[in-house]
Order: structure tokens, then C-alpha cells, then sequence
């Protein structure tokens, strides 16, 4: 029989975690409805913010000690704890590459292991070895109950060491994800610390959240014993989340200033905001899938024909949007591939000429020019920087 349960505790920390679970879902809704096509990049972050808004509502549920109304829920969330880090991994290299490969699967795979092993070894044990796993986790002090369980003894390895198996897991994505912004930086010309609210600064500010997370990750666990710190881990991924929820608010179009010129120039329009929004998804798709400015005839009337709207809704779309123009628009995706070009070993005997041509200008100087505007250097001073 299950004792009866330890009373029900709301404090600062349940509130603060609950709120982080809430945001959090909101978050990942969010994100993972903004992931089709090549939008890569938000289905990682996405994932990556569903599974802290899991894995905190299960320190919820124990912390608060609701858990012991729900027994069968007990460690339900532990596979997440192997997910977490290759999806920041994930989340930050295609979102500076904006690519993966065949082999991105495989960081799936030891959170999909270990969530068959709960499937068969840990969900299905009885409600008086959960509760016992509850106790052992928030309430040491509370004696344990006579169960049984199924299983030798050195098949709970993976389960009693999930905690060193997570941190090992969060220490070598934080290391693989440092090195790799560090490159990203440097290919940038751009100090890894430095100010501004360019995109590789998102992507450093998310890892520096990430590597505070390990941080306390591992004081925590070493100064508590059991589970008993969980609460602060987890009011430090509730604290990520409203970061993240934060930094999303402010770098949305809707709270940026709009361009006064704006409307008056189409104050007459009759483009919808529907239509924008259609519009906006449809051209990142033909300009990352398809890649039609690589033809140096690329014009503005030969990619509103694809999108099926005018070259005055292009425009207009272009301008309140995104901020740009049609040439600096184009020219921004022209310049990005000819920096993967630049640095690409199998590239590496092509001219910078014939890469300039590659990606749709047809002179050298044209190239220079739009280059240095947008990266701050010369196509041959960005690869010497790069390659060295």
C-alpha cells in the first residue's frame, strides 16, 4: 500500500519553474511551427525548448511533491537529459551553416537508446518502486516501502549514473559548440566577445547561457546529494527560457521602428499581411533550396513571376520586412555562398574570379565591391584570413 503523501510545497521556486514550463511551451510551439522548408535551425531550437519545458516539469511535479498523485510518472523525462545538448549542437551549426548531412541522425541516437531501456526496464516497475525512487530523489529522509522489482542489479547501471552520463553528454556538445563558434567568429573577422546584434551573436549568447547551465549542472550535483538541487537546474533552464522569450520579443519586426518613408510609399497597397507572411516563407525557401541568384540575370520581375505576386508587393516586402532593397537583398545570399566557396577545400583551386562568377556577377570589381560592403574585406583578404 502507498503511504500517504508529504504535503503540497509552493514556493518561489515552484512558481518560477512553472512559469519557465508554461513559457516554455508556448516557446517551442512557436518554433516548431516555423520549421518547414529550410528552416532547419528553429526545428532544433524548438525541440531543444520542448525538452527543458519536460524536463522541468518533471522537477516540478517532484519538487512540489505532486509527483506522489502521479507516481507512474516518475523519471519520465530522463531520455530527454541526452537530447538537450546535441540539440543546441544542432540548432547552432545549421544555423550558421544553414546545412546538415547524412550523419546529423545519429546525435538522436543515445537519448533514443536510453529511452528503450526506460521503455523496458524503468516505465513498467511498480508504483512502490517509483515511490521509492521519488523518496530517494526529494525525500531521503522519509522511510522506504517494501517492492519488488524485475531485472538483475547491474541493469540499473545506465539508470543510477544518467546524471554523469548527462554531463558527460552536455560537456563534450559545450566543447564541440565552442570550437565551432569560435571558427565561425574567426571566419568573420569578428572577436568571439564582441558586441552587436548580428547573428553570431545570438548563437554565442545562447551557447554562454548553455555553458553557465553545465556549470551548475555540476555544482549541484556535487554539493547535493540524490536529486535534492534539481529545483536550482531547474530554475536555471526556466531562466534560459525567458531569456530566449525575451531576446525573440525584441528582435521581432513588431516592435522595430518603422521606416517613415514606408507608408506613404504604399499607403495604397493592397498586399495583406497574409500575403507577407506566405510570401516571406515561400521566397527563403526558392532562395535557400533553389538558389536562383547563382544566374547573374537573376531579376526582381523573374522572382515575383515565381512567387506568383507583383514586383510592387516584392518590393514593398523587401523594403518594411526585411529592411533591404532587391540588390542588397540578393546580393547578402550572392556574398554567403561565395564565402562557403572561399573556404571550401574542394573550391580550392578555382579562381576568385571564376567564384565570383559562380554566384552571379559577371566582373571581378562588381564582386570586391559587393564583398567588402557586406564583410568588410576583399575576397582574397577573407580567404588568407580564413585558410592561414
Amino acid at each position: 500500500m502507498i503511504p500517504a503523501a508529504p504535503p503540497i510545497r509552493i514556493d518561489l521556486f515552484s512558481l518560477f519553474i512553472l512559469l519557465g514550463c508554461v513559457q516554455g511551451l508556448i516557446l517551442a510551439y512557436f518554433f516548431l511551427t516555423h520549421s518547414k522548408g529550410s528552416n532547419l535551425p528553429n526545428l532544433f531550437l524548438g525541440i531543444l525548448i520542448l525538452g527543458m519545458s519536460v524536463i522541468i516539469s518533471d522537477v516540478w511535479l517532484g519538487y512540489t511533491n505532486y509527483m506522489f498523485q502521479v507516481l507512474w510518472l516518475v523519471d519520465f523525462s530522463e531520455p530527454l537529459n541526452l537530447l538537450l545538448a546535441p540539440m543546441a549542437y544542432l540548432y547552432i551549426k545549421t544555423g550558421i551553416n544553414q546545412r546538415t548531412n547524412r550523419w546529423t541522425w545519429l546525435h538522436f541516437l543515445p537519448a533514443g537508446i536510453y529511452f528503450l531501456y526506460m521503455c523496458m526496464l524503468i516505465y513498467p516497475q511498480s508504483l512502490a518502486f517509483k515511490y521509492n525512487a521519488n523518496l530517494g530523489s526529494f525525500h531521503p529522509e522519509i522511510d522506504r516501502i517494501p517492492s519488488t522489482s524485475y531485472g538483475s542489479e547491474w541493469m540499473f547501471f545506465p539508470k543510477w549514473h544518467i546524471n554523469d552520463l548527462t554531463f558527460i553528454s552536455m560537456l563534450c556538445y559545450n566543447i564541440a559548440g565552442g570550437l565551432f563558434l569560435r571558427n565561425a567568429f574567426k571566419r568573420s573577422q569578428q572577436s568571439f566577445f564582441a558586441s552587436g546584434n548580428s547573428s553570431l551573436s545570438w548563437y554565442r549568447n545562447l551557447y554562454l547561457q548553455l555553458l553557465l547551465l553545465v556549470i551548475i549542472f555540476f555544482v549541484v550535483r556535487k554539493t547535493f546529494p540524490h536529486d535534492l538541487g534539481d529545483h536550482f537546474i531547474a530554475a536555471c533552464i526556466s531562466l534560459i527560457i525567458y531569456i530566449t522569450s525575451f531576446n525573440v520579443l525584441r528582435r521581432s519586426l513588431f516592435f522595430q521602428e518603422t521606416n517613415a518613408r514606408a507608408p506613404r510609399k504604399y499607403e495604397k497597397s493592397s498586399l495583406t499581411a497574409e500575403i507577407q507572411s506566405t510570401t516571406l516563407t515561400k521566397l527563403e525557401e526558392i532562395m535557400t533550396r533553389e538558389k536562383p541568384f547563382l544566374d547573374a540575370s537573376f531579376s526582381m520581375p523573374a522572382l515575383s513571376k515565381r512567387l506568383g505576386i507583383s514586383t510592387h508587393h516584392l518590393s514593398q516586402i523587401l523594403n518594411e520586412e526585411l529592411k533591404q532593397s532587391f540588390f542588397d537583398y540578393v546580393g547578402s545570399y550572392r556574398i554567403k555562398e561565395a564565402q562557403h566557396l572561399l573556404i571550401d577545400d574542394e573550391c580550392s583551386h578555382i579562381k576568385i574570379e571564376e567564384i565570383g562568377q559562380m554566384v552571379g556577377y559577371n566582373s571581378k570589381s562588381a564582386f570586391n565591391t559587393a564583398f567588402r560592403k557586406i564583410t568588410g574585406s576583399t575576397p582574397s583578404e577573407y580567404k588568407k584570413n580564413v585558410v592561414r
